[in-house]
C-alpha cells in the first residue's frame, strides 16, 4: 500500500526549495535530503547529524541521463554501470563538476552520485527539479533507519518534513565504486553485489580494505546500536553469549542459521534468516530490536562474504568497531 500522496511530494519539494530538510525513502535506507545547491542547506545536513563536515555526501539525481550535468566527465565504465545498475543501489565516484559545491563533497574534487530506486524518491526529485544530497536519516555512526518511525525517533523535529515510502527494500547502503581510475574500485561494498558489478564489466572490479578517497560509511566505528556488538565464528555464537551472560551482562543475539540454541538467559534473540536479501533487509532493524529490548551487548557472527554477505559483513564490522573514546 502506497503510504504517500502526490500533497506529500508537493510538501517535501516546498521544503527543499526553502532550504529546510527532507528524510525521503530510498530503496536502501531513509536519506535526509538537502537542496545539494544550497551550501547553507547542506550545512545544516552535518550539524543535524553531527558529522564531520570533511565526510562527503551521496549526490541522489533523478536519471542517468542528468549524470552530465553534474559531473566533468562520464566514462564508459560509468555509462555501463549507469545502465545497467540505475534506478538502484549504486554510488559512482566522478570528477565533481561546476555546478556540485564543495561542501557537498567535503572539500573533494570527486562527487559521489546515484539514481535511487524508490518511486517517492523518483517523485520528489521530479517535482524538486535539482539534486539532492542525502546522507542516511540519523545521528553520525548510529544505526541506518530503514522506515520513517526510525527517523522520527532519532531526528524529531530537527527534520523539516518525513516522506513515508514504507520498509526499505533493500536495507544496506548503496555500493560505491570509484570509476576514476582505470580500474574500478569499491569503496564501500553495499545493495549491487561485486559479481553483478564484475558480470555487468565483464573484468575484475577492486575491493581495496582501504582508499584514498573519502566515502560515507569508512569510519571505524559506524552502523552502531547502543550496545556494544561482539562477533565470534558461527559454532562460538551461544558460547560467548553464555560467557558475557556469567559476567553480568544483558545479552542480546544475532543467532545465525545452524548456531543451535541460544542460551536460556539470553537478554533477547534474533534468528537472522538463511537469505542473505532477507538478512540484509532486516538487519538495522534487528540492531534496534536488540538495542530497544536494553541489551548491554550484542554478540553476532559475519556471514559468508560472497554476495550481499560482503556488505553484511562490512557492517557488522564497522558496529563492532572501537567507539569514540569520552574520557579526557
Amino acid at each position: 500500500m502506497t503510504t504517500w500522496s502526490t500533497a506529500d511530494i508537493e510538501e517535501a519539494a516546498r521544503v527543499l526549495r526553502a532550504g529546510g530538510l527532507v528524510a525521503l525513502p530510498t530503496e536502501t535506507v531513509y536519506g535526509l535530503g538537502a537542496n545539494a545547491e544550497d551550501p547553507d542547506a547542506v550545512t545544516s545536513t552535518f550539524k543535524v547529524k553531527g558529522r564531520p563536515p570533511s565526510h562527503p555526501l551521496i549526490l541522489h539525481i533523478g536519471s542517468a541521463a542528468r549524470l552530465g550535468d553534474w559531473v566533468r566527465e562520464v566514462p564508459d565504465t560509468a555509462r555501463v554501470l549507469a545502465e545497467r545498475f540505475w534506478p538502484g543501489p549504486l554510488t559512482l565516484i566522478l570528477r565533481r563538476g561546476p555546478r556540485v559545491p564543495l561542501e557537498v563533497t567535503g572539500g573533494l574534487e570527486t562527487v559521489a552520485v546515484r539514481v535511487p530506486d524508490h518511486p517517492a524518491a523518483l517523485a520528489l526529485l521530479d517535482a524538486f527539479g535539482g539534486g539532492v544530497t542525502a546522507p542516511s536519516a540519523n545521528r553520525f555512526g548510529s544505526v541506518s533507519p530503514t522506515t520513517a518511525g526510525h527517523v522520527r525517533e532519532e531526528l524529531g523535529s530537527d527534520v523539516g518534513f518525513v516522506l513515508d515510502g514504507g520498509p526499505c527494500q533493500v536495507g544496506v547502503e548503496s555500493t560505491i565504486v570509484d570509476v576514476t581510475g582505470g580500474t574500478p574500485s569499491i569503496l564501500r561494498p553495499g545493495g549491487v553485489t561485486r559479481e553483478a558489478l564484475e558480470e555487468a564489466l565483464g573484468r575484475p572490479v577492486a575491493a581495496p580494505s582501504a582508499s584514498p578517497v573519502r566515502v560515507p560509511g569508512q569510519h571505524p566505528s559506524h552502523y552502531a546500536p547502543r550496545a556494544r556488538v561482539v562477533l565470534v565464528a558461527p559454532d562460538e555464537v551461544a558460547g560467548e553469549a553464555e560467557r558475557l551472560r556469567e559476567q553480568g551482562n544483558g545479552v542480546g543475539i544475532l543467532l545465525p542459521p545452524g548456531a543451535g540454541e541460544a542460551p536460556a538467559g539470553a537478554h533477547a534473540v534474533v534468528a537472522v534468516p538463511g537469505s542473505m536479501d532477507e538478512y540484509a533487509r532486516g538487519l538495522y532493524g534487528f540492531l534496534r530490536e536488540l538495542d530497544g529490548s536494553g541489551c548491554d551487548v550484542i554478540v553476532a557472527s559475519l556471514p559468508p562474504e560472497e554476495g550481499l554477505g560482503f556488505a553484511i559483513a562490512n557492517r557488522l564490522r564497522r558496529a563492532a568497531g572501537p567507539r569514540p573514546s569520552t574520557e579526557g
